[in-house]
């Protein structure tokens, strides 16, 4: 088998074509991308005027990666939850890689993933949106305080657009 595998290999290079690489190279590290304090910031205030605009008063909260605060804004009349709840969909679209509107779907009762929604933090409400680039989640966005979660997450995909260009990669 290794035999035929590196003859495939050693073809593909004289050839000029690529093979899938079937295991990884060796090494004790990895590289990952990592959401900056600047860009969480001006992610959320940008998700925060959004709201506004639309009449909104929210609370933006943004986690990196692993669902660690970054960033936490709550407009002068959202209400005393909305810090919280924005925090808790930021981490939950982080933690469970999924927008928490689809995971309010695929959660509800009599659903096979229903039970998810005991884990501590988890909230199946709309409004948190992973923070991907290049492929990857680097972060993601929690919104609490609109009427609906999916107003809540249409200001947080404002917020993730006003920052597309920094992040990309």
């Amino acid at each position: 088998m290794r035999k035929s595998i590196l003859m495939t290999v050693t073809a593909a290079c004289l050839l000029g074509t690529s093979v899938p690489v079937l295991a990884q190279a060796g090494g004790g590290t990895h590289t990952i991308r990592l959401l900056t304090p600047e860009a969480a910031l001006k992610a959320a205030s940008a998700a925060l005027q959004d709201c506004r605009k639309r009449g909104f008063q929210v609370a933006v909260a943004v986690v990196d990666r692993s669902g660690v605060a970054q960033v936490m804004l709550r407009d002068r009349f959202a209400g005393a939850h909305t810090p919280d709840t924005a925090t808790n969909k930021a981490w939950t679209a982080a933690s469970f890689r999924t927008d928490t509107l689809e995971l309010a779907r695929a959660t509800e009762a009599g659903q096979p993933s229903s039970g998810i929604r005991h884990v501590p933090r988890f909230v199946g409400a709309g409004g948190g949106v992973m923070v991907q680039a290049g492929g990857t989640i680097i972060g993601a966005m929690g919104v609490s305080g609109a009427p609906t979660g999916e107003m809540d997450e249409a200001c947080a995909r404002a917020g993730i657009a006003s920052i597309r260009d920094d992040i990309e990669f």
